[in-house]
């Protein structure tokens, strides 16, 4: 499941989403006979244009954060709990479901390395991207953005987990598009799982560049703080739902206070956040 959006051509996305339905199709069929995959979208009503016809869309986004609380600059974001929703919902067949940032590519062999790792016990994944030159642009290029190792990223933006497990995962109102979104995610999958694993080192999917996120440019420290704010009430709901035990190891592994690593997200009051900056 990805959740496409039109954007003008001076958005990373312009170039970057055209590529991630690509190589998701490239990788469907370079698994296939082994794997059955589904590629499905979820969207506002405006952005439905933008979907190919072989990906499946599940029903239209009805709401964004914006309705949810009240923000200085408007910004339609989604919420994770409704993306996730409709993939729940949609992929009855599937047993495994996979959430991916709609800027992030796979490699051809992907869908059928996910499938290898679920076949060696892993039923929770968290698969790191791969950073890779943003001077490519166009579909024609894939093959060389497939040669390009990169660099290993931090960034948490696929997921993989058993869809029996979904309907224990705890979300809140957590906005896509900011900071901490991967944090949450990461905490269910990590209680919900039976044997979950981050990958680091692994060359399944890739990003275009590194670029500043939207929200570093000032005036959306409201929405970081709004995540935050539900990041918490996430954290309550795990302390209840799951073992002491399984909550103290997750947090010393994946605590609730991080450097998000850009320091100039101190500027603009960020600081008060209470973080020292921001990953």
């Amino acid at each position: 499941m990805i959740n496409p959006v039109i954007v003008g051509k001076s958005s990373d996305l312009f170039f970057a989403q055209p590529i991630t339905f690509a190589t998701m199709k490239i990788a469907r069929q370079f698994a296939a006979g082994q794997v059955e995959v589904e590629l499905l979208t979820t969207q506002y009503p405006e952005d439905r244009a933008l979907v190919p016809d072989d990906f499946k869309m599940a029903p239209d986004l009805e709401r964004s954060v914006l309705e949810v609380a009240h923000f200085a600059l408007q910004r339609k974001l989604p919420l994770v709990k409704d993306i996730l929703d409709r993939l729940y919902e949609t992929a009855t067949d599937a047993e495994y479901l996979i959430f991916t940032n709609n800027d992030i590519a796979v490699m051809p062999y992907f869908y059928t390395a996910v499938n290898a790792l679920i076949d060696a016990g892993y039923d929770a994944l968290v698969i790191n991207r791969r950073i890779i030159s943003d001077e490519y642009r166009a579909l024609a290029e894939i093959p060389l953005m497939y040669a390009e190792a990169g660099r290993k990223h931090e960034g948490h933006d696929c997921f993989v987990f058993r869809r029996e497990a979904y309907p224990q995962f705890k979300l809140g109102q957590i906005c896509v598009g900011m900071p901490l979104i991967g944090r949450v995610m990461v905490w269910n999958l990590f209680c919900f799982g039976k044997k979950f694993e981050e990958f680091k080192k692994k060359h399944l999917t890739f990003h275009l560049g590194d670029p500043v996120m939207k929200w570093q440019k000032g005036g959306q420290a409201d929405y970081v703080t709004h995540n935050k704010t539900e990041m918490y009430k996430v954290l309550q709901e795990l302390q209840s739902a799951v073992a002491a035990a399984v909550v103290r190891q997750m947090l010393s592994k994946y605590p609730s206070e991080f450097d998000f690593g850009y320091g100039e997200m101190k500027q603009g009051g960020f600081e008060t956040l209470g973080d020292t900056a921001a990953k």
